[in-house]
């Protein structure tokens, strides 16, 4: 069994609305050095296999298909053993 992280953020050339939001969020506060705010999303899940390349395929195939957009967005899995 694996427990999977996944992290999914926007290309770089993709602009990101929710972080230029709370970039100007940050500076109505007065948070002036803060800027090149980017919002992405964490995702935690488990595969039932004890198979690491199954494993590495399933999260690969699940994001691909349906927790990320390949066309705007970019992901990174991490696969731990337990």
């Amino acid at each position: 069994m694996y427990s999977v992280q996944v992290y999914v953020k926007r290309r770089k050339s993709i602009l990101d609305p929710q972080g230029k939001a709370v970039e100007q969020g940050a500076r109505l506060l007065g948070y002036e050095a803060i800027s090149d705010v980017r919002v992405n999303k964490h995702i935690d899940f488990t595969i039932n296999t004890d198979d690491e390349k199954e494993a590495r395929a399933l999260a690969n195939d699940f994001c691909a298909k349906l927790l990320a957009n390949p066309v705007m967005e970019e992901f990174q899995i991490n696969l731990q053993k337990i």
